[in-house]
């Protein structure tokens, strides 16, 4: 095949095509119009010798040939956008660009509000739209739709460039009237009740199972290497509901570190290191190979690893 001969164009009606799995949408997508789109397939069908998309009741199913083309097709206009993408400086205090981020409901509480008071300083015509876990999902991110998700992440796909914002531990927050306030051991934590927060993620499900025990996080899991379990009387999503909530007398709220700090001046609550050994974890900042040569991107991952450095920085040590 001779490569001089190869309209480019269909690489993109191709990539498109693969994602949306639907004639229209594509078109939609690429603003063209259907009858465009539909003769880009007659086009690409005869380019690979192959059907590439097969009608089905379920829609347009991708041919084995088709699922071996995606990543190939769309690591291949990912180093086209990065080889013809004008060499420019951002310029942030001139910008009225859109950064879309998904952020963790422990971000938002821990490292948003400083990434926020930054921005209005560095860059006041740039506007954040923050999402939640629940509403992106994976391929968003890949496709650049999404700027940028910061959480905590068990696995991410290996295309993903990813960075540590940082490590955090786990505190306990109680009511510092609880009759096991003073002495916070292992046999007083198992006998009192206990709010359970979640590890949000993308793609959350419904629902939480008290018997699944490791399967609840981090802390669960490490009770359960201990062969014990605690008594979970609250499951919440959102990590200002505990802080409320371990007002009660009889509930502990075992958070990160970071969280249980929000409410050092609260003096109806205390602060305990948990009675046995969670380990800590990773804040994790994901993104897509399509937008990591962006100016406007790397100066905004810049920006959240400076502001993240700064909070590590002024918050209290350990003694």
């Amino acid at each position: 095949m001779n490569i001089d001969r190869v309209d480019l164009n269909l690489l993109v009606y191709l990539d498109v095509l693969l994602q949306e799995r639907n004639v229209t949408r594509a078109a939609e997508q690429l603003g063209i119009t259907q009858p465009a789109m539909s003769n880009g397939l007659k086009r690409l069908r005869e380019l690979f010798n192959d059907p590439l998309l097969i009608r089905s009741r379920s829609g347009m199913t991708p041919t084995e040939r088709a699922l071996g083309l995606a990543p190939q097709v769309h690591a291949l206009l990912a180093d086209m956008a990065r080889v013809l993408e004008p060499q420019q400086d951002f310029r942030p205090f001139s910008s009225h660009r859109v950064f879309r981020i998904m952020a963790s409901d422990y971000a938002e509480a821990t490292l948003i509000p400083y990434l926020v008071k930054a921005m209005r300083s560095e860059a006041p015509g740039v506007v954040l739209d923050f999402l939640t876990p629940s509403d992106v999902s994976a391929q968003d991110l890949e496709q650049g739709k999404v700027d940028l998700a910061i959480n905590r992440f068990v696995d991410l796909p290996q295309s993903f460039h990813q960075i540590t914002v940082w490590k955090d531990t786990f505190s306990c927050l109680l009511h510092r009237d609880a009759t096991f306030a003073n002495r916070l051991s292992l046999k007083n934590y198992l006998a009192a009740n206990h709010i359970w927060v979640s590890k949000t993620g993308m793609g959350l499900g419904f629902g939480m199972d008290p018997d699944k025990s490791g399967g609840l996080g981090w802390i669960d899991q490490a009770l359960e290497r201990l062969g014990q379990k605690r008594k979970i009387a609250i499951f919440t999503r959102h990590y200002q509901m505990p802080a409320l909530l371990a007002l009660n007398k009889d509930l502990i709220a075992t958070l990160p570190t970071r969280v249980a700090r929000l409410q050092a001046e609260n003096p109806l609550l205390v602060i305990k290191p948990p009675p046995f050994f969670i380990p800590e974890f990773d804040l994790k900042m994901a993104w897509s190979p399509q937008l990591h040569a962006n100016s406007a991107h790397r100066w905004l991952r810049q920006l959240i690893l400076f502001v993240a450095r700064t909070i590590l920085r002024d918050e209290p040590q350990e003694n």
